[in-house]
């Protein structure tokens, strides 16, 4: 147990630019789709329409297993997209856009807010890491194919041999480098897992009973 927080604390230490960067994207586009909401109604409008037609149709159905299965696709995506540049980050910002964009959009801001907040925290939460891990994740690559071109030696004598390898060998050789941050990106994209899980059973469970209850007290 020690040796798994251990890893983890190392992983967001390690790491915590990326993490970073996800929460400055995240929140940036979260306050622009507020703001830019006139300008957005074309490109959000029907994504919304759709999904309140989906639900009413039960194409969507709002149990824990189709929101866990759709919110862990998502966390999944984020991570697997960091092999192309990062694109993780792009999954991310439509969120963002289309969060902010929903709630600038509403009629009563206070309501919507108790319907995502909830929820909200862990699964936002989730996202940001699991879009960091996808930014480890190109770390991992990068360094992994540079270290095969260009290694980066401990012993300089080993130089002169280096190039005389395999590329099997020097693949070897980069994995065993760089292993330290794929395994980071892993324990990110563990822990993203966790939050959004945890975020499924609040959206399910807990969302609505705590919304209603507050307005109760309000209405």
């Amino acid at each position: 147990m020690l040796n798994i927080k251990n890893e983890i604390k190392s992983a967001f230490l390690e790491n915590k630019t990326a993490v970073y960067i996800s929460i400055i994207l995240l929140l940036g586009t979260l306050i622009a789709g507020y703001v830019l909401q006139p300008y957005l109604q074309s490109i959000f409008d029907p994504v919304v329409d759709k999904l309140t037609e989906d639900v009413k149709n039960g194409v969507i159905t709002l149990t824990f297993q189709t929101i866990f299965t759709n919110n862990i696709l998502i966390v999944f995506r984020m991570f697997v997209l960091g092999i192309f540049f990062c694109f993780s980050g792009v999954i991310l910002a439509y969120n963002g856009f289309f969060v902010g964009y929903y709630i600038a959009s509403s009629q009563n801001l206070f309501r919507v807010l108790l319907y995502i907040i909830p929820h909200g925290i862990f699964e936002f939460s989730s996202c940001i890491i699991a879009t960091a891990s996808g930014f480890v994740l190109f770390h991992f690559l990068f360094r992994l194919v540079y270290n095969i071109a260009k290694p980066d030696f401990d012993y300089i004598e080993l130089e002169d041999k280096f190039y005389n390898l395999t590329f099997k060998d020097k693949l070897v050789y980069s994995l065993e480098k760089n292993y330290d941050k794929l395994k980071q990106s892993l324990v990110l994209l563990g822990v993203a897992v966790i939050l959004m899980a945890i975020a499924g059973v609040i959206e399910v469970y807990l969302t609505v009973p705590i919304a209603n209850f507050i307005l109760s007290i309000f209405g």
